[in-house]
């Protein structure tokens, strides 16, 4: 009971009681006792006071310009992409024109129902039919943030992030299993398409394409997806999906409608004539 008592009656420590006892004593904590040290601690905090004073009437000074500024700046981005707008549906009405004229003077040609046909396998009709829809995505983990590196063609798609090479795989297999006309993402295939990688992107004919990636290939819907499965790009697809989770589906559908190509334009081949031949 005796240290309990002394517990209570001495609650703070002896060395405590008596370092604070100096203090008082020695006037240390307080405020500054010489008038020096009293002038320097009020010149430190008139302008400590005066640089916030100074930085507040600035920003407020500066604030209109900068909103002034930005509103051009949005304004000016508004009218430049109503421009180029403007100027990507001009091109459209054009290149339907073009399409148009294309077809007319084969027709007027003698072409008849082989004009037609080309037409199909150039890319430059619109076509539809039976056929199959692949959808090829990255892996979740790849969509979370975990791989965020480019789409290079270099190496495996060890980061779950579906590569070029791979749509390159796909397309390739879908041809060479019976496919008639394909359309990536609703861009049209022909003999002449390219599909890169620029960054974190994937072009198809220098536009960029986001996942999930829509493979639409018209061709016997049925068959055409057992023969991709089995092949070796389909055997390559699925090995993406079990070892590095790329996620993919593959339906067969009954009716597939393709868009034409946005531009088929051939510069240097010619067609073969008799005179030729001869």
């Amino acid at each position: 009971m005796s240290l309990l008592t002394n517990v209570m009656d001495h609650s703070l420590d002896d060395g405590y009681a008596e370092a604070a006892a100096r203090k008082r004593t020695d006037g240390a904590g307080g405020m500054p006792r010489t008038v020096g040290a009293k002038l320097v601690l009020a010149a430190g905090l008139v302008l400590a006071a005066l640089v916030v004073t100074v930085g507040a009437v600035q920003a407020r000074v500066a604030a209109p310009v900068v909103a002034k500024e930005r509103e051009e700046l949005i304004d000016r981005i508004d009218r430049e992409t109503d421009a180029a707008d403007t100027l990507e549906g001009t091109v459209d009405k054009l290149r339907d024109d073009v399409s148009t004229r294309q077809r007319e003077a084969l027709e007027h040609s003698g072409g008849g129902k082989r004009t037609d046909l080309v037409g199909i396998l150039a890319g430059a009709v619109e076509v539809h039919g039976p056929g199959v829809k692949l959808v090829v995505d990255d892996a979740k983990e790849a969509t979370s943030g975990v791989g965020d590196g480019p789409r290079e063609t270099a190496g495996f798609s060890d980061t779950g992030r579906v590569r070029d090479r791979d749509m390159q795989r796909v397309v390739n297999g879908l041809w060479a299993s019976g496919a008639e006309a394909v359309s990536i993402n609703g861009q049209r295939l022909t003999a002449l398409s390219a599909i890169r990688a620029a960054g974190q992107a994937i072009l198809v004919d220098n536009k960029p394409l986001v996942p999930p990636y829509t493979v639409l290939a018209v061709g016997d819907g049925k068959n055409l997806s057992t023969r991709f499965q089995d092949s070796a790009d389909g055997l390559y697809l699925n090995a993406l999906q079990e070892n590095y989770g790329i996620r993919t589906a593959i339906s067969v559908v009954d009716d597939v409608r393709l868009p034409a190509a946005p531009s088929v334009i051939v510069r240097t081949a010619q067609p073969r004539t008799e005179k030729d031949a001869s």
